[in-house]
This record gives structure tokens, C-alpha cells and sequence, in this order.
């Protein structure tokens, strides 16, 4: 079982991701334990560090109201995670910023399916952010993975956990 505490991702920079503690902890909460639980998401909100390739992920936003939840999907609306986005952008005076989405899976060890990889792709051409690569995130039962996406070449390739 995951401990509640920061984790950290080597990025293909060499940099450094970390999903703080108040990030996981909200994830953790919609881990799938019932057999009727339904997948949850969010997108992931946080900064880019001054004078390095390192990134923190602060806050995520949790299932909301027009989300499509069912075992094996979650569909995020939008709208309303947009309005997550921008309150928190304007409320940091614009260091806060849209990195990427998360999602759960029913297993102990997830890995994207074709479905996922498909939706990410679609988010490295489709989605407006500030770099050059976004983050997504399968939180798992007893483990979270993280993958990073290349706008530029459509590549997706699974981070390494060094903490």
C-alpha cells in the first residue's frame, strides 16, 4: 500500500517531478478498494522551479459534477475542470499551471490502455500549456505511475519513481 507522503519521478531532463503530499493524499482518497467503485480523475495542477528542470505538483482537481464515471472510465468534463484551472492560475498570480490529468484503475500495478493512450495523445495536440511535455498519472491499489508525454513528437514514456 502507497505511504502518504511526496514522490518523486525522474523526468527525461534529468529533472525532477514530485507529487506533494496534499496532491497523492487526494488522489490516494479515490483508489478503487470496492469491487463497485468507479474510476476517478482529475487534472494536475503545479510549478515549474526557478533556475531548474524540477516540477512540483501541488494540487489536483477531484471528480466533479458532469464527469463520466463508470468501473473501467473516467471522462472529465471539461467546463468544469477548466474553471479549476483558471481559479488557481489567477489565485497564484500565474505560477500555477495545467500539467496534466490522472486517473485511477482497479489494479495493483496500472498500466494505460489503449483508450488512455489514445485520450493522452489527443491532450499533447489538443490541450494549451506552458512546456513541452504534460504528466499523467494512474493512481493504482498498491502503487502510482506516471508517464510524460513530448508535444513534439507524440512520444509517451513511462517515469521512473525515485522516491
Amino acid at each position: 500500500m502507497p505511504s502518504l507522503t511526496e514522490i518523486i519521478y525522474i523526468l527525461s531532463n534529468q529533472g525532477k517531478l514530485k507529487l506533494d503530499i496534499e496532491a497523492i493524499t487526494r488522489m490516494l482518497n479515490y483508489r478503487q478498494k470496492g469491487r463497485e467503485d468507479t474510476e476517478a480523475g482529475g487534472v494536475l495542477l503545479g510549478r515549474f522551479i526557478k533556475d531548474s528542470k524540477d516540477i512540483i505538483v501541488d494540487h489536483v482537481s477531484v471528480p466533479m459534477i458532469g464527469d463520466k464515471r463508470t468501473r473501467y472510465s473516467f471522462i472529465r468534463s471539461k467546463k468544469m475542470h477548466q474553471k479549476i484551472i483558471d481559479k488557481e492560475w489567477s489565485k497564484s498570480n500565474g505560477t500555477c499551471n495545467y500539467l496534466g490529468e490522472w486517473h485511477t484503475h482497479p489494479e495493483d500495478y496500472p498500466t494505460p490502455s489503449r483508450v488512455d493512450i489514445t485520450n493522452w495523445k489527443n491532450r499533447l495536440k489538443d490541450d494549451i500549456f506552458s512546456s513541452r511535455y504534460l504528466y499523467f498519472v494512474i493512481v493504482g491499489l498498491s502503487e502510482t505511475r506516471v508517464w510524460e508525454g513530448d508535444k513534439r513528437t507524440s512520444e509517451i514514456k513511462k517515469l521512473k519513481n525515485i522516491y
